[in-house]
């Protein structure tokens, strides 16, 4: 009978980042927060490495524990969050190429981070 580590399923997870980065060019994808299957937890802000992820206002939605938010004229496309929410939480992050979401948000994604 062949033992498992109790977190073999962890292994995966990356490690926190020790130094925070910026954007330095256009991402081929984008994280989007689905905030009504985000707990809140804030489990993936300490693993951004360009440290873009926020907790949504408390004024937005008036309850307990709001869900977090991206600043998307800083997020990397990196998929980090994403994946740390899926093993370790909820998986509540989703990860969309960059011209889907400048289409269905109306938003425009530039090289550099905020100006």
């Amino acid at each position: 009978m062949v033992k498992k580590k109790a977190h073999s399923h962890y292994k995966d997870v990356p490690e926190c980042v020790d130094k925070i980065g910026t954007k330095k060019k256009r991402p081929r994808l984008m994280a989007v927060v689905d905030e009504d299957s985000c707990t809140g937890c804030q489990v993936c802000i300490p693993f951004c490495p360009v440290d873009c992820i926020e907790t949504v206002p408390y004024e937005k939605y008036d309850i307990p524990i709001p869900p977090v938010q991206i600043r998307f004229d800083e997020c990397i496309g990196c998929q980090i969050c994403a994946r740390v929410c899926t093993k370790l939480t909820w998986d509540a992050i989703r990860m969309i190429p960059t011209d889907e979401f400048e289409q269905t948000y109306g938003i425009k994604i530039s090289d550099k981070g905020p100006q």
